[in-house]
């Protein structure tokens, strides 16, 4: 297989135009990695909120994708007024670099993510943020248009509560095991990792699937039964 892309930019474009996590995460079961989805509750900040916020929501495509890097976070919960606000937090938003997601984990105690957070990984080229726990600023952070996903939206602050204590380390989150740049892929029906070690050959073959996907919706339209379809495209 010959690949579609040439740099970073030209494959994360084709991700976000052309693929949608349900036919990657097929690939990575084909492949052998039954296990990449983040857990269901992880979701895109827009798709959170109600329907009836008065939220400005005119750019909402921006923020129901991502795909890019993970730069992977480790946080803990604390009880007590720590030595030093945040830990490394502010330490772990200045080595972003461009097309790494801010993924984190390990603190349920407290918001882990809002509006100057999202500014500051913006200014870096960061293209998104997971969070295993919650958001806060959600007006704010949804002006920037810039993607997080994250379980809920809670104020609690963080900064005497939660404590960045390493960065660029393994982590896990539900089922997956993330390691620092492993590609990340999200859309509204939920966030997988990509090991990068197998990123091309999991891409290139999504592509061709999600292909084979439009031929067989279109027999199916045409009258075409779905077990005949099966039967001669093998997707479904």
């Amino acid at each position: 297989m010959e690949k579609q892309w040439s740099n970073d930019e030209e494959m994360f474009a084709l991700m976000k135009e052309k693929l949608y996590t349900p036919v990657v995460g097929d690939i990575l079961d084909q492949m052998g990695y039954p296990h990449q989805f983040l857990p269901a509750e992880i979701k895109p900040l827009e798709a959170l909120v109600p329907a009836e916020a008065f939220i400005d929501r005119s750019v909402p495509d921006n923020r129901l994708k991502l795909a890019g890097y993970a730069c992977t976070i480790l946080e803990n919960d604390v009880y007590e007024y720590p030595d030093k606000p945040f830990g490394l937090m502010t330490e772990a938003l200045d080595q972003l670099q461009k097309n790494e997601i801010y993924v984190a984990t390990g603190a349920h105690n407290s918001a882990l993510w809002g509006e100057l957070l999202t500014a500051t990984a913006k200014a870096r080229g960061a293209v998104g943020a997971i969070l295993d726990g919650y958001s806060r600023d959600t007006p704010q952070v949804l002006g920037q248009n810039f993607p997080v996903f994250c379980r809920a939206t809670w104020a609690q602050d963080s900064s005497i509560r939660t404590y960045v204590f390493k960065y660029r380390c393994p982590i896990e989150i539900g089922q997956v095991t993330i390691h620092d740049g492993d590609l990340i892929f999200g859309d509204i029906d939920g966030v997988l990792v990509i090991p990068k070690e197998i990123k091309d050959e999991v891409l290139e073959k999504a592509l061709i699937k999600a292909s084979g996907e439009k031929v067989v919706r279109k027999a199916i339209e045409g009258g075409m039964s779905s077990t005949d379809a099966f039967a001669k495209y093998g997707i479904l």
